[in-house]
């Protein structure tokens, strides 16, 4: 069967990064991902555990990069009004300020058109230097028409056909870029199912190569192609209700983003006969590891996705990224080793006292300043610098 052009061979990249390779193993694509606040590429938690993975992996030394899409219209910001209501404006921001733009170009078919996409490079630096790439995929480009250079403008946008839009380009341009610059990839780890479609781009991957080595047709979905990508992917759901996971007419997924033989497959994405994708079905059909987000999470999970294996990871936080300024100051002086071994934060009782509540009181002292300056309140109503220990 032939995939409408789908395959290693013709992947329409152009540019000097195209022959570069690189060894890294593991790609995390994401729909959004959290890791700078200059880029309002995030919507909340999400976002904000994306970004503390790529750092954790960085600060491991993991062979990881990572791929998600970039909206120049950001999400929103949030401002306190002269009525002291959260007011929403858009938040506009210029990648080329921040990001490096990468060389390579290509495209992905989105309905029945070839979308044309390039990445901007940002750099997840490790405690020990080590670098996880992560690459924001625009399709705001000359060579695309309107609509098309739409489809990445903003995050969570327009109705489910749109969304179906960005999930392609993620899902295939996600794993193309990657391939393109020079990123050799034998691991994807889909965060949310947002990213399923990557598995199908993969499986198009191996049966084009099946069929060149044989000289033959192109085959469908053999076991062994069906193997091959569960041992590639792995799958991490966040969301404890069905509101949660992104349910779409498969006739439109097929109009969108082809008629891939894997959507002829009701047993691999639909719990409804074969009329709807349940992305989240389709990605825990097509990994060979999923897990939920804490223990109770997991159980939930098991209890909406019955008949899966679906283990159980609990959230962190990347810790040197979310400890304020005075209390990192102190575990640098009496925990050198904690922001490369976070375990050692349970030795933080031998930090005197004394020392842990000045830093403490300067922390509020500071967050209390900054609540006066957004709102403009005179004063707060929570507390008072003066009415703190030590104030």
């Amino acid at each position: 069967m032939q995939l409408w052009g789908w395959g290693p061979s013709r992947l329409g990249c152009t540019g000097k990064d195209c022959s570069l390779r690189i060894d890294r193993n593991i790609a995390y694509l994401a729909l959004e991902i959290g890791i700078d606040e200059r880029l309002p590429t995030y919507a909340g938690g999400l976002g904000i555990l994306a970004g503390d993975t790529l750092r954790a992996g960085a600060d491991l030394g993991l062979p990881m990069v990572a791929a998600t899409l970039l909206y120049r219209d950001g999400y929103f910001a949030q401002r306190i009004g002269a009525d002291k209501l959260q007011q929403e404006p858009d938040e506009q921001w210029s990648p080329e300020s921040v990001l490096r733009p990468m060389t390579p170009r290509i495209g992905v078919p989105v309905d029945g058109r070839m979308v044309m996409l390039r990445a901007f490079r940002y750099d997840a630096v490790g405690v020990g230097g080590h670098v996880v790439p992560v690459y924001f995929l625009d399709s705001d480009l000359p060579e695309n028409d309107e609509a098309a250079r739409g489809l990445t403008r903003r995050l969570y946008a327009g109705d489910p056909d749109h969304r179906i839009r960005q999930e392609t380009l993620l899902g295939v341009g996600g794993p193309r870029m990657l391939r393109a610059i020079g990123h050799d990839v034998r691991m994807y780890h889909m965060n949310e199912g947002h990213a399923c479609l990557a598995a199908l781009e993969v499986i198009s991957t191996h049966v084009s190569r099946l069929a060149e080595a044989a000289a033959g047709p192109e085959r469908g979905l053999e076991r062994d192609v069906l193997e091959a990508v569960l041992r590639q992917f792995s799958f991490t759901t966040h969301t404890p209700i069905p509101a949660g996971h992104d349910r779409f007419p498969v006739e439109r997924v097929r109009a969108i983003f082809g008629d891939h033989p894997a959507l002829h497959r009701a047993d691999l994405y639909s719990d409804d006969g074969g009329y709807t994708l349940n992305t989240s079905r389709l990605a825990l059909n097509l990994s060979g590891f999923a897990n939920a987000v804490a223990q109770r999470h997991g159980e939930v999970t098991r209890d909406m996705f019955p008949g899966y294996r679906i283990r159980a990871i609990t959230n962190g936080v990347h810790a040197a990224t979310w400890t304020g300024p005075h209390l990192a100051g102190l575990f640098d002086e009496h925990l050198p080793e904690w922001r490369r071994r976070n375990a050692d934060l349970r030795l933080a009782q031998r930090i005197p006292a004394e020392s842990l509540r000045h830093a403490h009181v300067r922390a509020k002292r500071e967050m209390l300043d900054a609540i006066r300056e957004a709102t403009g309140a005179r004063s707060t109503r929570m507390c008072s610098p003066s009415s703190l220990p030590g104030g």
